[in-house]
């Protein structure tokens, strides 16, 4: 079985229940809770009232180490009510829990040795002792974790083996470990998608620390972590040599050699023990357990024996006191060297993989994130920016399931694979078994050529209308070089002819022959294409994110005529900075000034997140919709809390009040056979007193003139005016003169 955990009230959550149950209000409590301190492996308790400090108590009062929280115990009946009830509650046990990985295997029927407890709804027994009390009755506790690495190494495995000749015999185990591009990726930080290394802030140490070798890798895997993190600088500075490599006593060269005199592992404190103290390496280990649980019993007698094993070896005990100290210091948050290790093989592989089979390692990362639209584009831009690889988009003809190398393999013609082909398991609405039916159609008859063959050829039963709409969307039928929205109109239709064809396939013509050839093909609906715009949008709707292209793009060269710094580019300023972008995204806060909006902006060079305040949210609440264009002026200063840069709008404009507001005039070439009224009515409800005016250049019998429209036509010019005077008029080069 599993085995239990009980979930217990720390010191916020206890608050925010006990404010719950007084019915409190949210904001009140939650105030209260963040004033407890909350350290990454300091535990802090409330301990209200305050009881003198015991000597050599090393628990974390919260009352001591926050004064407003004792300031407001102390004025508020209220906030001292909740804190003395919280610190009743605090430690309790709140909900019952299952360990992750661990599990419990006995020799005999496990209710011989422990009682179960089954969840309500659940099929699995777990056991009723959490981990220390199944361990004191005398239960091993294996420990078994799945790892997603282990599957993507397999897969770019075997992307390997299939596809480059020479290399059927590929194992990771023959893989030197000392390749110096793999090393390189890793100084340089280019380690997005490589296993524990991947966050942005593994990425900086990673830059700083130019690692060189395995045992770098080791190490770093293991500093990085609460509490040992406070080491990292001094272990780049004394790799580096920018700070002296110092040992607490000569005989532990050997042991700390390999991590510049710093204790980093819990191996390495036995070591110090065995060879200091005098301890066997079973002493040790039970030394290395009582300095990591704290008991301060068990440490004052190992203290003495630690002590007593270094005086035989001629050292005095104020110097086995400090070594001791010093060993009971790095044992608190040492960390086990053999998982470490374990762990930095692993990192090493999928680095060496994005270093030398860049295709398959992405395919294969793509494939197991095809649920997950966020990392998708996480991956796809590493893969286009960092490995310099083409991605190819989704296509029926030629796309599998999961994401493949496409191209030829070097052995061949010495080149790079460097194109990766989309999944049609990554479109959404599409279902495995959906996409396992096109692929096996496409196998047994050969590459589809229109949309009606599609759907003729294709098992109905397997695929539905959504999911032909969701891949036109994503671009997988462009390969019938027809626009997507004639296809995305003519899917019914095409169903439909499908369902005749499979109805009349059994039925014999009059004259006793096929009447397929007399059938005229059927024809795609009509209807007008997509702008570029509408299509990015759709494909967003099936893909998650734009493939074909971006957004902003549609906007590009105009706007760069009057917002020309680039969201890269930005740098604090104390004059209000113009910048622009479109959305991606818009979240509401809470502040103490009001609701405010952050909304996400992205002109292809960067992603930017700018401040709009209540007042200026509400005059402009139409314009904040994601993928619409949004010009900002506002203030650009450091974020000196988080990083980075800190925006906040002062003004704000859509496309339309940006083209009015820098524009000259809206021009367009125009047929002089268009009738005034038919002009009048598309640009009646785009009119706008304080829009810009009209010019059409006309050429009535050859001459070139401009027909300037009076003030009183004056319009908003929106993208949606832009597409009716295309479609409606035939109006031809429309675009804002600046």
């Amino acid at each position: 079985s599993q085995i239990v955990t009980f979930g217990t009230m720390a010191a916020r959550a206890a608050i925010r229940d006990v404010g719950r149950v007084l019915d409190m209000s949210y904001t009140f409590c939650d105030g209260i809770s963040k004033l407890i301190p909350n350290k990454p492996g300091q535990p802090v308790t409330i301990q209200y009232p305050p009881n003198p400090k015991i000597e050599g108590d090393k628990n974390n009062y919260a009352i001591e180490m926050e004064p407003m929280l004792a300031a407001r115990i102390e004025k508020e009946d209220e906030v001292r009510m909740l804190i003395e009830l919280a610190q009743k509650l605090e430690g309790m046990t709140r909900n019952i829990g299952m360990h992750a990985g661990g599990v419990l295997i006995a020799p005999g029927k496990l209710t011989d040795f422990c009682p179960l407890y089954q969840q309500p709804g659940s099929d699995s027994a777990v056991s009723q002792f959490d981990k220390d009390d199944v361990e004191a009755i005398g239960l091993v506790k294996f420990d078994f974790l799945g790892l997603a690495t282990l599957t993507i190494l397999e897969i770019a495995k075997d992307l390997i083996v299939q596809r480059h000749k020479g290399q059927e015999n590929f194992a990771y185990e023959d893989i030197k470990l000392d390749d110096t591009r793999t090393y390189r990726l890793f100084s340089e930080g280019k380690t997005e998608a490589v296993f524990q290394f991947e966050s942005r802030g593994m990425q900086g140490m990673l830059r700083d620390a130019r690692p060189t070798r395995l045992e770098d890798l080791i190490a770093l895997n293991a500093l990085y972590r609460p509490g040992p993190m406070d080491l990292i600088p001094s272990f780049v500075a004394r790799k580096h040599g920018r700070e002296p490599v110092e040992y607490p006593d000569p005989r532990t060269e050997g042991i700390l050699s390999e991590t510049y005199g710093i204790m980093v592992y819990q191996e390495q404190v036995m070591q110090m023990a065995q060879v200091i103290g005098g301890y066997s390496l079973g002493g040790a280990d039970l030394l290395r357990r009582a300095m990591g649980k704290k008991k301060a019993e068990e440490m004052a007698q190992h203290r003495m024996l630690f002590r007593e094993g270094a005086a035989k070896n001629g050292l005095s005990e104020e110097k086995a006191d400090e070594i001791f100290d010093l060993m009971e210091k790095f044992a608190g948050y040492g960390f086990n060297k053999s998982h470490a290790a374990a762990y930095a093989l692993l990192s090493y592989y999928t680095a060496w993989l994005k270093a030398h089979h860049p295709a398959a390692f992405m395919a294969a990362n793509l494939s197991l994130a095809m649920d997950d639209t966020d990392k998708i584009k996480i991956l796809v831009e590493d893969a286009i920016d960092v490995c310099n690889l083409t991605l190819l988009p989704p296509d029926i003809n030629h796309s599998d399931y999961r994401f493949t190398p496409e191209g030829e393999a070097p052995s061949v013609t010495g080149k790079r694979v460097t194109n990766i082909r989309y999944g049609l398991g990554a479109v959404k609405g599409s279902g495995q078994g959906a996409i396992e039916a096109i692929i096996a159609a496409r196998i047994k008859g050969g590459a589809f050529t229109d949309l009606f063959d599609f759907c003729l050829r294709v098992d109905r039963k397997q695929i539905n209308r959504r999911t032909i709409e969701s891949l036109i969307r994503a671009g997988a039928m462009d390969c019938f070089k027809v626009d997507r929205a004639v296809l995305l109109a003519s899917v019914a239709f095409a169903v439909e002819c499908a369902d005749q064809a499979q109805a009349a396939v059994n039925q014999v013509s009059l004259f006793g022959g096929d009447d397929a050839d007399l059938v005229a093909p059927p024809e795609y609906v009509k209807v007008a294409p997509w702008s570029e715009k509408q299509k990015l949008s759709e494909e967003k709707i099936a893909l998650g994110f734009y493939l074909s292209g971006h957004m902003f793009d549609t906007y590009a060269t105009e706007v760069r005529r009057f917002a020309r710094t680039k969201l890269k580019d930005l740098d604090p300023s104390r004059e209000p900075r113009m910048l622009c972008g479109v959305i991606t995204g818009v979240r509401s806060q809470m502040t103490q000034r009001g609701r405010i909006l952050i909304v996400s902006l992205d002109d292809k060079t960067a992603v930017v997140e700018v401040t709009i305040y209540s007042e200026l949210f509400e005059a402009h609440k139409n314009i904040f919709k994601e993928d619409e264009f949004l010009l900002v002026v506002g203030k650009v200063s450091e974020d000196r809390f988080n990083g980075g840069l800190r925006i906040t709008a002062e003004k704000v404009f859509d496309i339309a009040a940006s083209r009015i507001q820098y524009g000259h005039r809206l021009t367009m070439d125009m047929a002089c056979t268009i009738a005034a009224a038919k002009v009048a009515e598309v640009l009646q409800p785009h009119r706008n007193p304080d829009g810009l005016p009209v010019a059409m250049r006309i050429k009535p019998q050859g001459i070139e003139c401009v027909l300037q429209l009076g003030d009183e036509w004056r319009v908003a010019p929106s993208d949606a005016l832009q597409l009716a005077l295309e479609q409606v008029l035939g109006a031809k080069e429309v675009a804002v003169e600046y």
